[in-house]
């Protein structure tokens, strides 16, 4: 049973970590606090250093400067074999010649535990992970979401500390990637140990983390739960990294309004001048009257429960998009002229 005291305890400190490669800044001084039995995703484009990060945490990759504390020790300098952090790789990796109970066992025979404590570790991590009806079973056996689970339960088995995930769900098709996102939590729950996963998708990372950091050139841009990075976004790039935003460029007036070319709006904000306006198309609604900021519909996509309309303004040369209900009421047509209104109270506002 995890002791609620030392739910928000730091496990592991990142703490001014360098990493270069000649003159290239792979990571740049990237400082974190990672918590205990945190589900915590390192998220951004390629190239911003966040596979490097993980690798420098697993003992493959040697910091150029900064430390890395496990429960306060420095193991910055300890080979990867003797730090209590398991890696799994996206490609998985299992033995071809193995059976599944095989592979999960190897790793701990490798460490030398008795016989028949390697046996009780490896029936407990099949049945957490429902894979004791596939032990006999070798790779070629599997589909790619059982696999997935086999090298999951193997460094899981090891009962690491903390578990470092490398895109695990990369070589996954759609559908089954999101069933798996879900799986991954819930395995995460369960058996009680700090994740720290590393994607591209920022749609995986706000589903499945309770925290997130964002990496751009190797620096830490924003660290913050899903929905503080979705809803306050620290700069324009976070912005339009994390989920779908409009952005409108204008000015902050002296009287705090924001305008630009046919839009006018009453903002709170201490910037003035240059300002670019970001929002959610789901923070913008069509008006019904009449009123709000006059626009063409240049084109519509439908998904499913909501359609998004792509409205063309004359405050932006990029239509916004706005979502709506796919089953309004009065529906709407390609070169249909509509007013559209601004949530000023769900609105970011970046000086340019």
């Amino acid at each position: 049973m995890t002791d609620t005291s030392l739910a928000h305890e730091p496990i592991l400190t990142i703490d001014g970590l360098h990493k270069s490669f000649g003159p290239v800044a792979a990571v740049d001084h990237v400082s974190l606090d990672i918590r205990r039995n945190e589900f915590f995703a390192l998220l951004g484009p390629s190239g911003c250093g966040k596979t490097t990060l993980l690798r420098m945490l697993a003992g493959f990759e040697t910091p150029s400067w900064g430390r890395i504390l496990l429960e306060g020790n420095d193991i910055s300098k300890l080979p990867p074999e003797k730090r209590p952090l398991n890696l799994m790789f996206q490609s998985y990796a299992l033995f071809p010649h193995m059976t599944v109970a095989q592979n999960l066992a190897y790793g701990l025979e490798m460490d030398r535990l008795p016989k028949a404590e390697i046996a009780r570790r490896v029936e407990e991590i099949m049945t957490v992970t429902d894979l004791g009806q596939f032990a006999a079973r070798k790779p070629e056996q599997l589909s790619g979401g059982q696999k997935q689970r086999v090298a999951l339960a193997r460094a899981l088995v090891k009962r690491p500390k903390v578990l470092l995930l490398d895109e695990p769900l990369g070589a996954l098709d759609k559908k089954l990637r999101e069933r798996m996102q879900l799986e991954l939590k819930r395995l995460q729950h369960e058996v009680g140990i700090t994740f720290i996963i590393v994607t591209h998708d920022q749609e995986e990372a706000l589903v499945m983390a309770d925290r997130m950091a964002i990496l751009k050139d190797g620096r830490l841009l924003q660290c913050g739960s899903p929905e503080e990075v979705y809803e306050t976004p620290a700069d324009r790039f976070v912005a339009n990294f994390i989920g779908v935003m409009n952005f409108i460029d204008g000015a902050v007036g002296q009287d705090g309004g924001f305008s630009a070319k046919g839009l006018s709006l009453a903002v709170k904000t201490d910037i003035r001048g240059p300002t670019t306006l970001a929002v959610r198309p789901e923070n913008i609604t069509v008006a019904t009257s009449g009123a709000g900021i006059a626009g063409t519909i240049v084109d519509m996509a439908y998904h499913g429960l909501d359609r998004v309309l792509h409205v063309r303004i004359a405050a932006s040369q990029v239509p916004l998009q706005v979502r709506v209900a796919a089953n309004a009421l009065v529906p709407h047509t390609v070169g249909e002229t509509i007013h559209i209104v601004i949530d000023p109270d769900r609105i970011r506002l970046f000086q340019i």
